[in-house]
């Protein structure tokens, strides 16, 4: 076991293993992204700068060569994909939500890039170019708070303060199911189980 980890100078908000578990990035309150050996705990890389806000969602390409990163960037909220070997923003800020960024998440083959926003929207973004590959996905009339591939890629999960859960074809954006309701607070967690045949969430009415 590992001592805690120091180096952010504010909360961390996010934080998640790469694929070969030998890395840990941290997304934090003090507008930089660190990465970690997950054995020493010491920085391997200088920490990642260019937000103007806090960092609110990190993550990982499936094949650990990308960071990517949201934000509650002042002005224009934006994304940023980094390379995870050298510290460099490997595209321009991926723009257009009109609010925090709250979820990322790569599809599974890494080519796609889901968030979930404060402005009801989810976007998908191809990974390598910063190109949207499908318009804004509407439906929720509130704060988007996680966003999440299934397990076969083929489907969307999002979870909203608006109490509801929506499933979404990935490639054509389209509801696949009417809005999953029952929660009587705000939705804060969504996951598929393995084989994708299960949804659970969690909310802050305290059930699951």
């Amino acid at each position: 076991m590992l001592p805690p980890l120091q180096g952010h100078n504010g909360s961390i908000y996010s934080v998640g293993f790469s694929p070969d578990e030998l890395k840990i990035v941290s997304g934090s309150h003090d507008k930089t992204i660190q990465v970690w050996d997950a054995s020493t705990g010491v920085e391997m890389l200088q920490p990642l700068q260019g937000h103007s806000n806090f960092i609110n969602s990190v993550a990982f390409s499936p094949d650990g060569s990308k960071i990517v990163s949201g934000s509650s960037d002042k002005t224009i909220q934006t994304i940023r994909v980094w390379d995870a070997s050298i510290s460099v923003a490997m595209l321009p800020p991926l723009q257009g939500h009109n609010g925090s960024i709250h979820s990322i998440a790569f599809s599974l083959d890494g080519l796609k890039i889901i968030l979930g926003s404060h402005d009801g929207t989810i976007r998908v973004w191809d990974a390598s170019t910063g190109v949207n590959m499908l318009p804004p996905l509407l439906g929720h009339n509130n704060w988007i708070d996680l966003v999440a591939f299934s397990p076969d890629g083929s489907k969307i999960i999002s979870g909203s303060y608006d109490r509801t859960i929506r499933v979404w074809d990935k490639s054509t954006g389209v509801e696949m199911l009417p809005p999953l309701q029952g929660h009587n607070g705000s939705i804060h967690s969504v996951g598929f189980s393995p084989d994708g045949s299960k949804i659970v969430s969690g909310s802050d009415d305290k059930t699951i």
